[in-house]
C-alpha cells in the first residue's frame, strides 16, 4: 500500500496483521473442524440468556457506530462528507479523527471524541461478530454455517484492518455507516428470536433483512464504481475497485441466497395452498370425477 495512516500505527492490533490472522485461523479451525467434531455426539446448547445478552450488546454497539457515522460525516451538517468523492485527509482535526477512530471501532476500539481519550475494548464489532458462527456451532445450527456466512465473516475483519491501517476515513467509510444501520435491525431480530416461540411467531420480516443487505451492497457498488471516472478524486482507485468488486460479489451471493431460501418457500406455500383448495372440508377431492 502507498500511504500508511500514521494516526493509527500505534493502535492495538492495527499495525501488524499477524494477530488478526491468528484469530481468523482459530475461528475457521473451530467452526469448520474442532467445533462440529466436539458437538457431534452432544445435544445442542440452548444459550438463551447468552444469546439475549450478546444481541443486546450488538444492537447497542451498532447504534453507537451509526450515530458516529452520521455525526462524523455521512449525516447532514457542517462537516458533511461528499457522496461523489471524499478523499482521506490523514488530518488530526476533530472530524478526521472522529471518523478514523469510528472506523477503528469497526475492528476493535471504542473512542470518546469529547475528551480525546481512547479506551481499548478488545475485539468488538467485526471481531466479536465471529461469535455468530461459534454460537451456530454450539447450538448445532449447521444449516446457518454456509459458504456465504463464513466468507462474509472472515473477509470483513480483514477489510476493516486494511482500512484502519491505510485510510481510516474518506469514501470507503460509507459501507460501515450503512452496515451499522442494517446490523441494528438484524441483531434486533435475533434478539427477539432468542426470546422464544411466543415472540418468534411475530417475526415475519426476516427476509427483508436480506433485502436490506442486497440494497446496501448495490449502493456501495455504485458509490465506489463511479470513482473510476473521477481522475481528480484523491481516493485510491485500487481500493475503490476492490470495494466495487466485493460489493458486486456480495450482491450476487446475497441475491442467490434470497432466491434459494425465500422464493423456494413461496413456491412450497403456494403449492400447499393449491392442494388445500383442491380438497373439500372432509378432505375429499373437489376435482370433478371423470366418468368413461
Amino acid at each position: 500500500m502507498e500511504h500508511e495512516d500514521l494516526r493509527t500505527k500505534s493502535w492495538f492490533l492495527s499495525n501488524n496483521p499477524g494477530p488478526l490472522f491468528t484469530i481468523l485461523a482459530t475461528y475457521l479451525y473451530f467452526c469448520l473442524y474442532a467445533g462440529p467434531r466436539y458437538m457431534r455426539d452432544r445435544k445442542p446448547f440452548e444459550l438463551k440468556t447468552t444469546m439475549i445478552v450478546y444481541n443486546i450488546f450488538q444492537v447497542v454497539l451498532s447504534y453507537v457506530l451509526f450515530h458516529e457515522g452520521y455525526h462524523g460525516g455521512w449525516g447532514f451538517g457542517k462537516h458533511q462528507y461528499s457522496y461523489t468523492c471524499q478523499p482521506v485527509t490523514y488530518g488530526t482535526d476533530s472530524t478526521s479523527m472522529r471518523f478514523a477512530l469510528k472506523k477503528f471501532i469497526l475492528c476493535r476500539k471504542l473512542y470518546h471524541p469529547e475528551n480525546g481519550q481512547s479506551s481499548l475494548v478488545v475485539y468488538i464489532a467485526k471481531i466479536t461478530e465471529l461469535l455468530d458462527t461459534v454460537f451456530f456451532v454450539l447450538r448445532k445450527k449447521d444449516r446457518q454455517i454456509s459458504f456465504l456466512h463464513m466468507y462474509h465473516h472472515t473477509l470483513m475483519p480483514v477489510c476493516a484492518f486494511i482500512g484502519v491501517k491505510y485510510f481510516a476515513g474518506g469514501h470507503g467509510t460509507l459501507l460501515g455507516f450503512i452496515n451499522s444501520f442494517i446490523h441494528i435491525v438484524m441483531y434486533a431480530y435475533y434478539l427477539l428470536a432468542a426470546m422464544g416461540p411466543r415472540i418468534q411467531k411475530y417475526l415475519w420480516w426476516k427476509k427483508y433483512i436480506t433485502v436490506l443487505q442486497i440494497v446496501q451492497f448495490l449502493i456501495i457498488f455504485v458509490h465506489t464504481f463511479q470513482l473510476q471516472f473521477q481522475p481528480s478524486c484523491n481516493f485510491p482507485k485500487s481500493i475503490a475497485a476492490l470495494l466495487t468488486f466485493n460489493a458486486g460479489l456480495f450482491t450476487y451471493m446475497f441475491s442467490s441466497f434470497y432466491v434459494k431460501n425465500y422464493k423456494k418457500e413461496q413456491k412450497i406455500a403456494a403449492k400447499k395452498q393449491k392442494m388445500e383448495e383442491a380438497l373439500d372440508i372432509n378432505g375429499n377431492s373437489k376435482a370433478p370425477i371423470k366418468v368413461d
